[in-house]
């Protein structure tokens, strides 16, 4: 189907954003690339991706801030066709009676409330086109019994699992699919507040004997987004080696 692809990544500037922002820069006539403190890396992408790629600061963890993103793409006159909810904070391992409310609202601005705002803003256009995709980064902890120490981490998926369930029966007639990619442990920058050993352990423990690659789990956001999954929507996309 012919369409001005618009993409929108939120969190663009992470180890997955930006490989896959890389990969697929083919498919898309417009590339929005959203980051909170990391514009390097997409300033780099920039220069192999070229004038299609436009980088959007915004800190989720300000209302305002979101707000003003959103009103910058309404600006250029454009309403993103395929949007990819990468954001988050980075996690780490706490007892819950040593966690503070602090640490869920971290996870609920930067991950929920922003695509809450950025969903309202723009999926009535989707709506009214009658077609739309929208994918969100989700996490194996919400398939099976998560690991000890991460309420809050995983209280905010389970969120993002109900918003996306949500979203995609109200919208299923109007042509627009919503679905979650649940990956296992991927080895990016993500896990810099993990221990090693932790790290090095879930990878012993896992079927394939390593921790998932980030082109591990690019092929299931890219069959998302495509027009092949048209009839695929409300589904969690778990990617865990065989765990």
């Amino acid at each position: 189907m012919d369409r001005n692809r618009v993409l929108l990544v939120s969190g663009a500037s992470s180890d997955v954003g930006c490989e896959f922002i890389r990969r697929n820069q083919d498919k898309y006539q417009i590339i929005l690339a959203h980051y909170c403190s990391s514009k390097e890396r997409l300033a780099e992408l920039k220069q192999e991706v070229g004038g299609k790629l436009s980088i959007l600061q915004a800190d989720f963890q300000n209302r305002e801030s979101v707000a003003q993103m959103i009103r910058e793409i309404k600006e250029r006159e454009v309403i993103p066709t395929h949007i990819v909810h990468l954001s988050a904070p980075k996690f780490y391992q706490t007892k819950f009676v040593k966690s503070n409310w602090d640490q869920f609202e971290e996870g609920m601005m930067t991950s929920l409330h922003s695509i809450v705002e950025i969903t309202r803003a723009f999926i009535p256009g989707m709506a009214k086109a009658r077609f739309g995709r929208i994918v969100f980064m989700l996490t194996s902890c919400v398939q099976n019994n998560p690991p000890k120490y991460l309420t809050p981490y995983v209280t905010v998926k389970y969120a993002l699992l109900g918003l996306m369930k949500s979203l995609a029966v109200e919208y299923a007639d109007k042509g627009i699919t919503i679905n979650g990619v649940s990956p296992d442990m991927i080895e990016t920058r993500f896990l810099s507040e993990i221990s090693e050993l932790i790290v090095q352990k879930n990878a012993m423990d896992s079927p394939i004997g390593r921790n998932l690659k980030v082109e591990d789990v690019l092929p299931a956001f890219e069959y998302l987004l495509s027009d092949e999954a048209a009839a695929i929507t409300g589904q969690n996309i778990a990617i865990t080696g065989g765990r």
